[in-house]
């Protein structure tokens, strides 16, 4: 049996789960880009996935955005190399980086209002540019 994939300390994902097709790649590759399936498919569901817990998968679907399908399935498509070893490697490592993503609970930002001193920078900074345009203009009953 292959090794788990490590997600986080804690996460981590059964390669069993990773399901992968090998498709013809458009690009490089001369005379070969027509014979060799060089690009790499990544299929993860990551719905029905029994390893990842409930609000992680919903941070992984929102960062997922258009390569999540309607039933959950995670799609990554690499064909960036020649080589299809290579285009495994890199859509497995943009999976884990996904899903790394997602494990971490973003910090909520407080608002906060600006304070006096940067109210008064902001204001006198305007006065100044008033200032100077109106220099720019010609003098009043100057016809």
């Amino acid at each position: 049996m292959a090794d788990p994939i490590t997600i986080t300390r804690t996460v981590s994902i059964d390669p069993a789960e990773l399901d992968e097709t090998f498709v013809r790649s458009s690009g490089p590759g001369g005379q070969n880009v027509n014979k060799v399936a060089s690009a790499v498919q990544l299929r993860f569901d990551l719905v029905n996935s029994p390893n990842i817990p409930a609000p992680m998968k919903r941070r992984v679907a929102a960062l997922a955005g258009s390569r999540i399908t309607k039933e959950g399935v995670i799609v990554i498509t690499s064909n960036s190399h020649r080589d299809q070893p290579l285009n495994r490697a890199e859509a497995l490592s943009r999976l884990v980086a996904l899903l790394r993503e997602g494990a971490f609970v973003p910090k909520p930002r407080v608002a906060t209002r600006p304070t006096l001193a940067s109210k008064k920078r902001r204001l006198e900074g305007k006065s100044v540019r008033s200032a100077v345009k109106r220099m720019r203009s010609r003098p009043p009953g100057e016809d």
